[in-house]
């Protein structure tokens, strides 16, 4: 199509960048697995208690060598990014304070918090205090007010790195560094916890090189290379990522326990692959982003901004345009491409949502897939893509279902 050609000779200059940090990620991978002694032996299947699971032990080796960790915790139990999240926040005892500096989290994780919804286990009913510092008008860290609200009773700083469903930018590695170094210098004592959610390897380092204790994700999302069926991880300090490894099971059995039911050469694999996939789908929000600006519409980043994030914002002007995008993209699947993506509420959400995602994995959104809150303004969020040549292919799909095709 002419419209996509045109956007791919205009985006050049944009993805060597992407490619120097693809190969920079690659490595820093590769080195990991070489010091963990990653053999074939890791790729046995472990059952009941799972004592002494040499595959589990490597896997979270080289999480924690590559994120630059004390420790992490990759587990096929952790069922999404929010249940990782919540484990990390669930180590804040009855009185202490979180504080939110990246204003309001993504909608799951505001039932997680009680702000949203009713649940017995939210952290404001088992009697957390929590605040939040809203970004400043452009979408930005506000330091000045971080710095305010940060005081001796602050437990824990959290972090959002990625957009969520919302208008702003993705936070980058220097803006957290910022962040860091205000929030220590206030109080030296507070955890500083990111939700690194859709971030990892998209940049050339991770939030604990600059200073964060606490990082967590979905290994559906960037690190599972899209080959993950499930799993989250956690990383960091040792003696937090131990705390959450006995939330997550037990006191006293932490880490020690935990079957990866015969996954470890998938989950090994996939991270393996994680740069390049991640890599790809940056270079095919790029060019999502050329195409949609030129034909008018506002994105979120531009083309030619720098990513701390895989996910494409566009704005449309109508739900029936935001329906149109989804459905194109939907139909450009590999996977249940004869199916409709409706509209409907789903749990943790407040607005129905539209989610177009045919992946072999339930939710992954490191393959690609589309999806928004049926809300003003109609913003869908565009993510992942094995290869930038499938990225391709759904925008040209999209297009013509938006009766916007142009040969």
């Amino acid at each position: 199509m002419k419209m996509i050609n045109e956007a791919k000779e205009q985006i050049r200059p944009y993805l060597e960048p992407v490619e120097k940090i693809a190969l920079a990620n690659q490595e820093k991978v590769l080195n990991a697995f070489h010091a963990a002694r990653v053999g074939s032996h890791c790729f046995g299947d472990s059952t009941g208690y799972a004592y002494s699971d040499q595959g589990r032990e490597a896997l979270e080796e080289v999480y924690a060598r590559v994120f630059r960790a004390e420790a992490a915790l990759v587990r096929p139990q952790i069922a999404s990014g929010t249940h990782a999240i919540s484990i990390c926040l669930s180590m804040l005892e009855p009185g202490e304070e979180l504080l939110s500096a990246s204003g309001p989290p993504y909608d799951t994780l505001q039932a997680v918090i009680g702000t949203r919804g009713d649940s017995p286990r939210s952290l404001l009913k088992r009697g957390i205090v929590y605040k939040e510092v809203p970004l400043t008008a452009d979408g930005r860290l506000d330091l000045e007010a971080v710095e305010n609200a940060v005081n001796s009773q602050t437990r824990m700083v959290m972090l959002q790195r990625s957009r969520g469903y919302s208008w702003r930018p993705a936070l980058s590695i220097a803006e957290l560094a910022q962040a860091v170094r205000v929030i220590s210098r206030k109080n030296p004592e507070s955890i500083i916890f990111v939700d690194n959610c859709y971030g990892e390897f998209v940049e050339y380092y991770e939030p604990l090189e600059v200073g964060a204790h606490l990082i967590a994700g979905s290994l559906i999302k960037n690190p599972g290379g899209t080959l993950a069926v499930s799993g989250g991880y956690i990383a960091g300090r040792k003696d937090l990522v131990s705390l959450c490894a006995e939330i997550l099971t037990a006191p006293s059995l932490g880490d020690k326990i935990g079957p990866t039911f015969g996954l470890i050469r998938q989950l090994m694999h996939g991270f393996f692959l994680a740069p390049h996939v991640v890599g790809e789908a940056v270079s095919g929000a790029i060019l999502a982003a050329q195409l949609f600006e030129s034909l008018g519409y506002s994105v979120s980043p531009s083309a030619s901004e720098m990513r701390s994030d895989i996910v494409q914002a566009i704005r449309f002007n109508s739900r029936k345009e935001l329906l149109d995008f989804c459905h194109g993209i939907q139909k450009a699947a590999p996977v249940d491409a004869h199916y409709m993506p409706v509209p409907s509420l789903m749990p943790g959400y407040v607005d129905e949502v539209v989610m177009a995602g045919g992946t072999f994995i339930q939710g992954s959104s490191i393959e690609l897939s589309a999806d928004a809150p049926l809300r003003e303004p109609y913003i869908g969020y565009l993510q992942g893509g094995m290869s930038r040549q499938h990225v391709e292919i759904g925008l040209r799909y999209a297009l013509q279902e938006m009766g916007l095709a142009q040969v």
